[in-house]
């Protein structure tokens, strides 16, 4: 086996955590909590990424208050979830690897209108509301200091939540367009006090609710965080805004940054470096709103997209320069060609979504030498699966069982 590759299944420690390999198993929504409760049907699918061969699962994503979620069937963190996850953690561990629990506060970025009179969800910055144009929720309002402190301590208990639950690590998510990704792009953040402006001043409450996380957990648990390395869009964060974050995490505690990119309403190709299956999103059982946000974005997404592997590297590579701490590569590793180079690139980790969707044994059989290349073709359909009944499915194989999405996990 190649020297850089064999490193990938050596061991990392991440802050009081050290997992087996590299590999982590990246937040990406396994639609497996329809009534916003884990189902049997997560419990099997962490356990199966487990012992497929990654070092760590990341279960995806907790919304870390009821307010903070982005749609009605998305798990929120609590004394009702957390049995639930138990069972998964009891899984993931059963076969040897460690369980992260990934935390989201979406801002704007929801499709749950509150009952209040004249209610606008908070944000980084007030007025339009631009991913709101999928759920028709078209105005924000800026967060005061009081509401970014609330936002902070709901992260607080949503990974103390997390420990109760078994997990080792949690993952901030910064990115994507959820609220503290709102504070960091310049596209959403126009703020005149000191939370907007230069990259370092949009990081102020980001870096906070890291920081009140790592003092609360992070003796415990590995504390990090998902960012955008590239929000793509002109005028979003660059690869230098990223950089200047991971120096501010870093200074905050952060044990490893993974470097995603892209924006789930306005630019999700940039996320998956590939057209959205449109069609295949709108034929699934969604409301009005949610099939006209799916129309717009078929309208929106630029033509003649094409996949490209290690699609994040060039931006990634400006965080790379600009910290000495553990970053995990994402985006376009499908091959054992693609994880020695990023070995070789000095990224500590690989996270892994979409080829572990295909085969959960994707990593052991790298480690075997039964594959070099993953069977994955990036047609980005599963990514409308995530709407299914029986949760997240790569298309090109058998559909998953859909009568365990229908127990709960510690039922």
């Amino acid at each position: 086996m190649d020297q850089a590759l064999s490193r990938a299944f050596t061991p990392i420690t991440l802050g009081p955590l050290t997992l087996k390999n590299r590999f982590i198993k990246s937040g990406a929504n396994e639609g497996m909590t329809p009534t916003g409760l884990p189902t049997k049907a997560l419990v099997k699918c962490h356990k199966d990424l487990a012992a497929g061969g990654v070092g760590m699962c990341t279960v995806a994503y907790g919304a870390v208050s009821p307010e903070g979620k982005t749609f009605h069937h998305q798990l929120c963190m609590g004394p009702d979830s957390t049995p639930h996850l138990k069972a998964v953690t009891d899984a993931v561990h059963s076969e040897g690897a460690a369980a992260c629990m990934q935390l989201v506060h979406a801002g704007s970025f929801t499709q749950m209108r509150q009952p209040q009179k004249g209610w606008t969800p908070g944000s980084a910055s007030g007025g339009f509301n631009r991913s709101g144009t999928l759920s028709g929720i078209l105005r924000q309002h800026a967060m005061d200091e009081r509401e970014m402190d609330d936002a902070a301590e709901q992260f607080v208990r949503g990974a103390k939540y997390a420990k109760e639950s078994g997990f080792d690590a949690v993952e901030i998510h910064m990115g994507h367009g959820y609220l503290l990704s709102q504070f960091l792009s310049p596209l959403s953040n126009k703020r005149k006090d000191s939370y907007g402006g230069n990259a370092e001043a949009r990081a102020k409450f980001p870096a906070m609710v890291l920081k009140r996380v790592k003092e609360a957990v992070g003796k415990d648990m590995a504390v990090g965080a998902k960012i955008n390395v590239f929000d793509g869009l002109k005028g979003g964060a660059t690869g230098e805004d990223a950089a200047a974050l991971a120096k501010i995490l870093k200074a905050n505690g952060a044990d490893i940054l993974t470097l995603s990119g892209g924006l789930n309403a306005e630019a999700p190709w940039a996320l998956f470096c590939g057209p959205m299956p449109i069609e295949d999103l709108k034929s699934q059982d969604v409301g009005f709103m949610q099939w006209l946000g799916f129309t717009l974005v078929g309208l929106m997404q630029p033509k003649n997209l094409e996949f490209r592997e290690m699609y994040f590297l060039e931006h990634s590579r400006k965080v790379r320069d600009a910290v000495k701490m553990p970053l995990s590569f994402i985006g376009g590793v499908k091959s054992a060609d693609n994880v020695a180079q990023a070995m070789n690139e000095g990224f500590e980790c690989i996270s892994l979504a979409r080829v572990l969707i295909h085969d959960p044994a994707f990593v052991n059989k790298l480690r075997d030498g039964a594959i070099t290349q993953s069977g994955c073709i990036s047609c980005n359909r599963c990514v409308a699966k995530i709407y299914a009944p029986g949760g997240t499915e790569c298309v090109l194989r058998a559909p998953n069982d859909v009568a365990l999405n229908q127990v709960l996990a510690a039922g």
